[in-house]
């Protein structure tokens, strides 16, 4: 490519105004990188007066953002609208079927339509580029499917939701509760006012169905993750972790394994030794294990305009380059059918919070039903008496699988002394 290249931006928010700002402050280094001039000429946005910061003086603007896909003077079309629905899937099927190039950052849209839009984009030879909608400023989209496409991958697991993140590190930091530091983290702009889809490990789920498909080369497949949130987590399982040496996170799991490739999306138990306990605030982080290069750590900001843009705008400088690869590493034609692995099949080690009614034979009790399913345990936690009040047990188990678990957990809910349902969260080695 000789010519500038010209980049139409649907989008103008706090990523759209972000990539603005990032191409007009850094331009001539952007641009030596580049090998052209990147030079954005059309916008398309909901609200033309809203002040962003940055001026838009000589951009022609497109109310209908399908229109961006069939301007003549775009080369790129990059999505910044969001939504796995609406505008966002209509301008970007609509931009790869008139042969344009699309960069988004919009995770929902791939982990439920990624292999169709792949398909699209290899059908009309466009590229489509989607570095900034996993890990933000993180390259792990490019590490996965060029820095580490020699190696087989095994496994990734990583901290994916910096809101999750921030909440979970401010619960142990200060020892608040989750709904204290919820609306703190709303108050501050580090939450939505909605937070559903942060706090239920949606967004995670959405960014690890991108990583799986990638990792292990088969389609994206949403539908089979499992899904949990933080809702539960509470500051007396925190504190319990820490007497334990581990640091509770939400993570994002894919791994592969004799039944089939493994997507979870839950809280767990992480070991201080392990490199992702150490993640704090609205940091994000992502262990790769390959073959043959062992382990790899990424770590940065997963969000915010800077990173974001600044990934986005490393896509923009491929496409400059010519520099493209298929969707998902591989053609569609060359992705396997691998098989995933049912979640009751997972096999771990296990953290168990019950609070009991504090009389004799509650923990005889207690360990029958886990004998019952075959479940040994390697250490418990009992502090303090309080006669016929409740009080926290906490029993930390050996490998065990998932369907046993459930099972078990079932049966303690029932026991009399039991006060509440028990509080169960994975032991993992990431």
């Amino acid at each position: 490519m000789t010519k500038p290249l010209s980049i139409g931006i649907a989008g103008l928010g706090t990523v759209g105004a972000g990539v603005l700002r990032l191409l007009h402050d850094n331009a001539a280094l952007i641009a030596a990188r580049a090998g052209v001039p990147l030079n954005v000429t059309a916008v398309s946005a909901r609200d033309r007066s809203r002040d962003r910061g940055i001026s838009l003086d000589g951009l022609r603007w497109h109310d209908n953002p399908d229109s961006l896909a069939h301007d003549p003077a775009v080369d790129v079309v990059i999505e910044l609208i969001g939504g796995a629905e609406g505008p966002a899937r209509t301008l970007v099927e609509a931009a790869l079927r008139a042969g344009k190039s699309v960069i988004t950052a919009n995770k929902a849209l791939i982990a439920h339509h990624g292999n169709h839009l792949a398909t699209l984009a290899e059908t009309h030879q466009a590229a489509f580029r989607f570095e900034s909608a996993v890990a933000g400023g993180i390259p792990i989209i490019k590490a996965l499917r060029e820095g580490l496409a020699a190696n087989r991958i095994d496994a990734v697991a990583g901290i994916f939701n910096g809101t999750c993140n921030y909440i979970l590190s401010r619960m142990r930091a200060e020892k608040l509760d989750f709904a204290t530091v919820l609306a703190d983290a709303q108050a501050q702009g580090y939450a939505e006012a909605d937070p559903s889809f942060d706090i239920d490990g949606v967004d995670t789920a959405h960014k690890l169905a991108i990583l799986a498909a990638l990792a292990f080369g088969r389609p994206v497949d949403f539908a089979s993750i499992h899904v949990e949130g933080i809702r539960r987590v509470s500051a007396l399982d925190i504190a319990f972790a820490d007497e334990l040496g581990y640091r509770i996170k939400l993570l994002g799991i894919a791994r592969a394994t004799d039944a089939g490739i493994e997507t979870r999306v839950h809280p767990a138990m992480v070991p201080l030794s392990a490199p992702l306990a150490h993640v704090d605030g609205v940091n994000n982080a992502v262990v790769i294990n390959g073959d043959p290069v062992g382990e790899v750590v990424l770590q940065g900001r997963g969000a915010g305009a800077g990173p974001t843009a600044s990934a986005v705008i490393a896509d923009l400088i491929d496409l400059a380059r010519n520099r493209t690869t298929p969707m998902l590493g591989v053609a569609q034609a060359d992705l396997a059918a691998l098989p995933s692995m049912p979640m009751d099949q997972h096999r771990g080690a296990y953290f168990l919070r019950l609070m009991v009614q504090d009389q004799p034979g509650v923990i005889a009790d207690i360990t029958a039903v886990l004998r019952d399913h075959t479940i040994s345990l390697e250490s418990m936690l009992q502090h303090g008496r309080s006669a016929n009040q409740a009080v926290p047990v906490v029993l930390v188990t050996h490998i065990t699988n998932e369907h046993a678990m459930r099972a078990a957990l079932a049966r303690l809910e029932t026991l009399a002394a039991v006060l509440e349902s028990p509080t169960a969260i994975r032991i993992e080695s990431a």
